[in-house]
This record gives structure tokens, C-alpha cells and sequence, in this order.
């Protein structure tokens, strides 16, 4: 099938989130209508001026900068949201989705509250061939580029093994544990880089992965097979490849779940974790991954919903935690990339605050990217009243969507997008497939 041209629609995200929604759901407008505002109430208040950013954000000559200036404080919030659209059709209704965000169709959805990514699920009927995936795709950045300054970023959790939201469309790859298993390096960089260039084939930007997790917990059951291993540094060079790999396929990749979610016999999904690793524990078990994302450019860092009590007292999951995010994420490891939340519907996170209270939190922690979280309109409203209140600075929500649109930039969402879904499962593909399976010890 030849290769389609998508003209300038711009690209797009999203999601996942990590194990977000592993098996478990979660719970035609104006070109110019508004971000999120409550659906019942009022779903289209106009949108406030501009406001004049502060210096740090004002344009210096990037696309990224350019397109922060032009941005509403309603836009800016809402390009914090990475949310999950029910459909196989940007512009078929979906009973979900009305009930969900006032409206029917994926595209209206997008119109509607111009969030800055989606991430597909097969759950929520986005997936069901690579012709299909590819349409909705390039329907879905349409929208956006209708109805707002930034492009839309689509993403998926691919990570191969047990994850796999896009089989059987794409090809059949070892999961991470075998990846490991064969001790070479090579591989996962090799994996990681035909599976981008699969995902970029179907108009999917960014992948919820790779697993930086060091399974060193037996019991663990939610980690388990989707780590490389069990050894801090063979788990980190397989994790720096990958990385490696999924650049080379021009497809942004997530390093999860910041601080480390291997030791744990609990499953985020349903209950909260706690892991009672030292800070020195902490820096020699569950670090080492991490820094190797972070010093092969890793796009972006999901956060984990465990509560480390000797690295943060509060009794906060890391995920709304201001000295787990900030403190060793950005201070102490040096990241200045996006830091995205895991799902915001799973139980994890969702059993000390509400729905509301968590987003903001999130971002007071220093998140920048809030995924899935369960009611949109709700946490939407809940961040931009604490913006109006004082609570969260304007600035600070400058810092993270200016982070957000560099990622786009990087990853050229602002240009033209082309997808090639009849490019799947090439020969070239079921070689490396074949040959790291041949290849697990």
C-alpha cells in the first residue's frame, strides 16, 4: 500500500498509560469552543483572552515557545490532559463518549476540550485493523488542528509481551523479560525500533514504554515478566537501548514507573503499594534504570502510584509526591523532560483524595502530563481554579506545556504526518522477531 501523505494535520499522543487499564476499563461544536468546563452546565464558555505569559515563556524564536504565547490559560490547561476516546471512528458516536464528555464522536471530543493527547485502547474499541487505527489517527489530528494552536499527541502502551494493545496488528515481539533474558542489548534496541516504526506507520507518536522497573520482587504482580530483569545494571543497558531504538524510529518512548514499582507485592490497580526502600536502597536497586533512560534522552518519565515512606514521609504515592517528582526526578537526576502521571483511574492514587484534589496535586508535584484521569471535566475545572486561585501559578503550568509542545516539536508533531498501515509485519520486522526469540536463554 503506498505511503498516504496527511497534508498539515498535525500529530498526536498519548496514554497510557503504563498498566493503565490492564484488562480494566476505566470508569458538532464551534471550531473555537472551549476546553473543558463542567459538560451538564455550560459546555461551551468562551474562552478568556490570553493572558501576557511571563517572561520565561515568552516566544524565543521555537515553535514550541511561538505556539505557548498564543495560548489561552483554558488551552494551556487543558494540553496537561492525556485521555482515553471510546471508537473505532473519529467521526462514528459512541454512547461512552457522550456520557463521558457531552458529546458522541471521538473527533467532537477532541474539539470539545482540545486535550493535549489521547491514548488508544482495544477496550475502548480503538483498535481493530491497521487500516482502521491509521484513519482514526489522522481523524483525530484533524480535529485538533481545527480547533486549537497545539497538535494532538496519540500514544499506546506497546510494550510488547503481556502489554499489547495493538496485537494482532502489528508483529508478535518477545516482552521485555525475554528481551532480557538473551543478554544482549542489541535486541531491545532492535525490538523497540521496529515496534516504532509500526506505531509510526499507524499514526501513533509516542509509546508508554519502556518498563524501566527492576523486578526484584517474586511475588510481584503487576511488573513481573514486563521488567528486562532483575539486575539493576543489565535492566538499565537494556532500558538505554531501547530508548535508543525507539528514537531512531522517530517515536517518542516513556521510561516507567518513577521511583520503581519492582518491589512490590501489591497492584497499583487496585490498592496502593509501599515499598520501604532506603534512599541508598533506592539509589543503587531502583535508579540505575532511570538514569540510563534519562542519559539517552528519554522523552518522558511515568510516575509510579507506590508509596515510598523513607523517601517521602507524607504517605503521598510518588505520583503526588513534590519530593519524589521534583526532588529526585528533576533535582537530584537531573530530568527535564515530560513527567507524566500514571492513570489517574487507577485505585492507587485515587484512595487519600478525590478526583478533583489528585489532579492538582499531581501537578503541584511537578507532573506535567495527567493521564486518563475519570472525569475530565471535573479535574479540568479543579486545575484551572487553583490557576485562578493562586493555588498553582501560572508559570508553573507554562513550565510543563512548554515541555509538552517541545516534545511535539522534537517528534514532529507540527509538521505534515503520514501513515503507511500497509507497511506492518514487514519481512525486515519478523527477521528481528525471529531471531530474538531464537535467541532467549
Amino acid at each position: 500500500m503506498p505511503r498516504i501523505r496527511h497534508g498539515a494535520v498535525m500529530l498526536a499522543l498519548l496514554v497510557t498509560g503504563c498498566s493503565s487499564g490492564i484488562g480494566a476499563e476505566s470508569p458538532a461544536p464551534s471550531p473555537r469552543a472551549s476546553a473543558p468546563a463542567s459538560p451538564v452546565a455550560s459546555p461551551s464558555l468562551p474562552l478568556s483572552p490570553s493572558p501576557s505569559p511571563p517572561p520565561s515563556a515568552r516566544p524565543s524564536g521555537g515553535q514550541a515557545e511561538r505556539t505557548l504565547a498564543a495560548m489561552s490559560l483554558r488551552d494551556k490547561v487543558a494540553q496537561l490532559f492525556t485521555i482515553v476516546v471510546w471508537g473505532q471512528k473519529a467521526g462514528a458516536a459512541s454512547n461512552e463518549n457522550e456520557a463521558r464528555y457531552g458529546v458522541g464522536t471521538p473527533a467532537q471530543v477532541v474539539e470539545k476540550f482540545r486535550p493535549g493527547g489521547v491514548i488508544l485502547f482495544d477496550w475502548a474499541g480503538n483498535v481493530s485493523g491497521a487500516d482502521q487505527v491509521a484513519a482514526l489517527t489522522t481523524g483525530l489530528r484533524e480535529a485538533a488542528a481545527r480547533s486549537g494552536e497545539a497538535p494532538l499527541m496519540i500514544g499506546v502502551d506497546q510494550e510488547n509481551g503481556l502489554v499489547s494493545r495493538l496485537k494482532p496488528l502489528v508483529t508478535r515481539f518477545p516482552g521485555a523479560s525475554q528481551i532480557g533474558a538473551t543478554g544482549k542489548t542489541a535486541n531491545a534496541r532492535d525490538v523497540a525500533r521496529a515496534t516504532g516504526e509500526e506505531l509510526r506507520d499507524l499514526g501513533i507518536s509516542l509509546d508508554f514504554a519502556p518498563v524501566a522497573d527492576v523486578n526484584i520482587n517474586p511475588r510481584n504482580p503487576v511488573i513481573g515478566p514486563r521488567a528486562y530483569g532483575s539486575d539493576p545494571g543489565k535492566v538499565a543497558e537494556m532500558v538505554g537501548a531501547a530508548v535508543d531504538g525507539f528514537h531512531a524510529a522517530g517515536v517518542a518512548s516513556v521510561a516507567k514507573h518513577f521511583p520503581g514499582h519492582g518491589d512490590t507485592s501489591v497492584d497499583s490497580h487496585t490498592g496502593l503499594p509501599v515499598i520501604t526502600h532506603s534512599k541508598t536502597q533506592w539509589r543503587e536497586l531502583d535508579a540505575p534504570p532511570f538514569r540510563a533512560a534519562i542519559e539517552h534522552g528519554v522523552d518522558a518519565i511515568m510516575s509510579a502510584h507506590v508509596v515510598m515512606p523513607r523517601l517521602d514521609p507524607s504517605g503521598d504515592p510518588a505520583t503526588l509526591s513534590h519530593r519524589i517528582l521534583t526532588g529526585l526526578l528533576r533535582e537530584e537526576l537531573g530530568f527535564d523532560g515530560v513527567i507524566s502521571t500514571d492513570a489517574l483511574d487507577m485505585a492507587g492514587v485515587r484512595k487519600k483524595y478525590g478526583d478533583a484534589e489528585v489532579a492538582v496535586r499531581a501537578v503541584l508535584a511537578g507532573a506535567d502530563m495527567l493521564l486518563m484521569p475519570p472525569n475530565l471535566p471535573k479535574a479540568y475545572d479543579a486545575v484551572l481554579d487553583a490557576v485562578k486561585s493562586g493555588r498553582i501559578t501560572e508559570r508553573r503550568i507554562d513550565e510543563s506545556v512548554l515541555r509538552i509542545l517541545r516534545l511535539k516539536d522534537k517528534r514532529g508533531l507540527f509538521g505534515p504526518i503520514s501513515t503507511d498501515p500497509g507497511a506492518l509485519k514487514s519481512a525486515a520486522h519478523l527477521k528481528v522477531a525471529e531471531r530474538v526469540f531464537a535467541a532467549v536463554r
